[in-house]
């Protein structure tokens, strides 16, 4: 396991379980005590958990890990939703994705499909984003128009919200919204960690003629703090083939469509 995967396993346990031990991280991740010594004290600096003696409790951005510690996760699932997810899309769409890992791969698997990139200098697809990364990312592609709201910027995932970003929003209209999401329930619909976000995502949702939430096995059957939108707003729920077939028939049954990669 490389360094970054177990910054963000080593994460993951501490929001299970609250707090730790260097001794419990060590054999969970198989990993030196003086290894795992350095890791809390790098967390700790970044202040995503405070070190006690001979361990760690949790703070509460744990569970809203920052985006660079999220990257590791799942990442052939979310590879094989971004390139299922860039293959609905057709030449001068306007496109609008949200921050997250997964839509970073659905924008990278945009760019990269053949028809788009032989545009030349031609604008051949218009994104929306509130995104920094995702913006800076594609900037450089002539053939993609890039549009970015505005708002203040979340350290954690690098997306803009706040009221400055809905104005943008409130004047366009989007052909599809990717939207990545903290969790995804059949009943309840889609959920962000944070507030802002939320709020943002969920303005995205009612400007887009369809809306397609992205979201490995993981996410579904869960919910967080911040409501984005109902289930029946959702067109389609884009997910991994290893989800749960038994979780994937209760969307089907509440009326979102699934499509399982």
């Amino acid at each position: 396991m490389d360094r970054h995967a177990r910054l963000s396993a080593l994460l993951d346990l501490l929001g299970e379980r609250g707090k730790v031990t260097v001794e419990e991280i060590s054999t969970a991740l198989g990993a030196s005590a003086a290894t795992v010594r350095r890791d809390l004290d790098h967390l700790a600096e970044q202040q995503l958990l405070t070190r006690t003696r001979g361990g760690a409790v949790a703070q509460n951005i744990a569970y809203d890990l920052p985006l660079r510690y999220k990257a590791a996760r799942n990442a052939r699932e979310k590879s094989r939703i971004a390139r299922a997810a860039a293959a609905m899309v057709a030449q001068g769409s306007v496109v609008g994705v949200n921050g997250g890992t997964t839509t970073t791969e659905i924008a990278r698997a945009l760019v990269a499909r053949a028809d788009l990139a032989d545009a030349g200098e031609r604008t051949s697809l218009t994104i929306v984003t509130n995104a920094l990364n995702i913006a800076n990312e594609l900037v450089v592609r002539p053939q993609v128009k890039i549009v970015v709201t505005g708002g203040v910027a979340r350290p954690q995932s690098f997306e803009l919200t706040g009221p400055l970003g809905t104005h943008l929003l409130e004047e366009i209209t989007l052909d599809v919204v990717f939207l990545g999401v903290d969790a995804v329930d059949p009943a309840r619909g889609a959920f962000a960690h944070n507030e802002g976000e939320a709020s943002i995502n969920r303005l995205m949702t009612e400007r887009a003629e369809r809306v397609v939430v992205v979201a490995d096995g993981s996410k579904l059957g869960r919910t967080a703090f911040a409501h984005i939108c109902p289930a029946e707003r959702i067109d389609m729920l884009l997910t991994d083939s290893a989800a749960p077939a038994e979780l994937l028939e209760r969307f089907e049954t509440a009326g979102v469509p699934v499509k399982a990669v």
